[in-house]
């Protein structure tokens, strides 16, 4: 049964795209996807989302249809206001000619659903179901049906996504053997939206904290920074790529968001508005650098396993007075009676295991040492036991959950831990934060993670009296209510002010309507606490648009509620680029290029998010060179690193004319 969401007020047309797009999920991030393609990059698009949970046949209403419409009318309402722009940078064309997004109901991306969907002749296909397993077997299928369609895949496996690529490649180059080697680069994308919300998630956490980008195995650290007071010295930074919103401190303002107007954040600004703009925080690039070597983290067992992680502090010290008291007794021993130190030594062991013969008729010092080396057998006996013991335990509680030990303050208390959880807990440890996780199910995804990392865990219901005092609530610095529920998250949050006013929250709300009040009422009420709402498949919906349209995205960046977008973007064909300096090419509030990639067509790396690896990795120059001079033209050959809007990268490709249909 398909459904047509009401089109747009009529517009000028343009010249229809020789393929439209079809994008397949069950989840908010399908739907957020078909919105990006639609209102920002004006595609036309084709949404296959399941029946919903009861449904008995096709005439039924499709409740999930239903959802997804309100969604596209809201945006439309956004766009309507914001005068058909979401990013305020001008472009009256934004949304010229889009058609209306057809919804496609099918239980499940069989051949006919595909066929249905007109997949035979789609540009690109995302699949962004919440099974990785759905999603291979519906690469499969479309790859079969269709060697030439780009393929944008939703996987949570990373090792398991990289080998998809190469070969869901290969079969599209065995089945088209004439196809360009750069049109097969872009062939098949796997992203993870758990992997692209993580960081930003992550970052809340902190206070002044930084995202992370990584190109071409260099890290670029985009820092939030306050509004410097009087007198006080600006820190360097290569360059500003936002500025936060007017009411970041004030506790009755809005949280930017592309309908916020001039109190919002701006992106990209020149100096002449960083220079205006007097009191608001920024976002900068900071800085561009090599990641270092990661510690592995410790493990039970193997060679080098640390004693602590096996005996007590007290049994080690223990064990150090036995020994200690042995050596004095063999020291003793040698000076009292004139023995050898070998045989001195030798004599106070066997006496110490109660192994020697009784020292009658040998002199009296001989006698003493004797009976005080028993008295240190004793000792030594419950020593043995203890320490059979203790390391009975310590194996047996290794693959058992933590619980947060007394004492513990300055920590991030994580709720959830399904996909998104495990990598903001994995994100929170490599930053060297102590986390404890909440989890009421115990075979929960993050269960293990956490388990390696040797992370505190409380089980139970978060929305129960005491789970949250088991976390430690009181003494920790911020709380990620990370849930699948909205309601859950809101419980907690809620619960956990009352405890705490000042704590920091982050919550993740999936209906943007609901998240603004939630940010309202909570940032009135506690007006000294920081307060953030975020959505996973808001953050990540970017990228997978971009990935559609045959670009690379080496990262996402949020600015408050907008997002901005670091591409790696070919100059050929590029008016705005090629044959311009870096000056000129800079347009605020829409692109900005940030780096040149010097290799040499032919050696360029088709993915300059992955570090290099391999022999000679650590010898091999970096292929982009950042920080470049103003006056830097940039050449057809060239392909450079920009940070830009979801508008402006829109723009750059439509005006290219290289939305490339296979």
């Amino acid at each position: 049964m398909l459904g047509l969401v009401p089109p747009l007020p009529q517009q000028p047309q343009r010249s229809p795209l020789s393929g439209h797009m079809v994008v397949c999920g069950d989840d908010a991030l399908a739907q957020r996807l078909a919105v990006e393609l639609r209102y920002v990059y004006g595609e036309r698009v084709t949404l296959v989302l399941p029946p919903e949970p009861g449904t008995a046949g096709p005439e039924l209403p499709l409740t999930g249809r239903g959802r997804a419409a309100a969604l596209f009318g809201r945006m439309s309402s956004a766009m309507s206001r914001n005068g058909g722009n979401g990013a305020g940078n001008g472009d009256g064309d934004t949304n010229a000619g889009v058609e209306a997004v057809r919804i496609l109901q099918a239980a499940e991306p069989s051949d006919e659903a595909f066929e249905e969907a007109g997949v035979g002749t789609a540009a690109a296909l995302a699949l962004v179901y919440d099974d990785d397993e759905r999603n291979i077997r519906a690469a499969l299928t479309a790859r079969r049906l269709n060697p030439r369609v780009r393929l944008v895949i939703r996987l949570y496996n990373r090792k398991l996504g990289q080998h998809l690529e190469t070969l869901l490649d290969q079969a599209a180059a065995v089945a088209s053997p004439g196809i360009d080697q750069t049109v097969l680069d872009a062939s098949t994308t796997v992203l993870s939206d758990a992997d692209t919300a993580a960081p930003a998630l992550a970052a809340t956490a902190l206070s002044g904290s930084s995202k992370v980008i990584q190109a071409e195995g260099l890290l670029l650290r985009a820092a939030e920074r306050t509004p410097p007071r009087d007198g006080q010295a600006v820190r360097p930074a290569l360059c500003t790529l936002a500025l936060l919103s007017s009411t970041t401190h004030d506790p009755a303002g809005t949280e930017g968001s592309d309908s916020s107007g001039d109190e919002g954040p701006r992106l990209l600004p020149d100096q002449a508005q960083v220079a205006a703009a007097t009191g608001r925080g920024t976002i900068v690039l900071e800085a561009v650098s090599r990641p270092g070597p990661t510690g592995r983290e410790r493990r039970m067992g193997g060679r080098g396993a640390p004693l602590g992680q096996v005996f007590s502090r007290r049994l080690r010290w223990s064990a150090l007075g036995v020994g200690a008291a042995v050596l004095g007794l063999a020291v003793a021993s040698t000076f009292t009676t004139g023995d050898e130190p070998v045989h001195a030594a030798y004599l106070t062991l066997l006496d110490l295991f109660a192994m020697g013969d009784p020292a009658i008729g040998d002199p009296t010092a001989r006698q003493v040492i004797q009976i005080l080396s028993g008295v240190a057998g004793l000792m030594l006996l419950p020593l043995l036991v203890a320490g059979v013991l203790e390391a009975f335990g310590s194996l047996r509680t290794a693959s058992a959950l933590r619980r947060p030990p007394r004492g513990l303050s300055g920590h991030v208390v994580l709720l959830g831990l399904g996909k998104i959880g495990t990598r903001v807990l994995v994100q929170l440890r490599e930053l060297g934060i102590p986390v404890v996780c909440v989890e009421d199910d115990p075979d929960a995804r993050g269960i293990p993670v956490a388990r390696r990392l040797r992370v505190p865990v409380v089980l139970g219901d978060v929305t129960q009296e005491g789970v949250l005092e088991a976390a430690k609530i009181r003494r920790s610095r911020a709380l990620l209510a990370l849930t699948s529920v909205d309601t859950t998250n809101l419980e907690a949050a809620l619960y956990a002010r009352s405890v705490k006013p000042d704590l920091r929250v982050t919550l993740r709300l999936f209906d943007d309507e609901f998240a603004t009040a939630v940010y309202r009422t909570l940032r009135t009420a506690h007006p000294q606490a920081l307060t953030r709402s975020r959505s996973v498949s808001h953050l990540a919906a970017p990228s997978f648009a971009v990935a559609m349209m045959g670009r690379q995205i080496l990262g996402a960046v949020p600015v408050e509620r907008k997002v901005m977008l670091f591409a790696a973007v070919e100059v050929a064909g590029h008016p705005q680029l090629e044959g311009r300096t870096v000056e000129q090419a800079f347009r605020a509030g829409a692109w900005r290029v940030l780096a040149l990639d010097v290799a040499q067509p032919a050696d360029r790396r088709p993915d300059l998010a992955t570090p290099v690896t391999g022999d000679g990795a650590q010898d091999r120059p970096a292929g982009l060179v950042w920080n470049l001079h103003p006056g830097y033209v940039l050449q057809p050959t060239d392909r450079v690193v920009i940070a830009a809007t979801r508008r402006g990268l829109a723009e750059l490709l439509r005006r290219r004319g290289s939305l490339t249909r296979h």
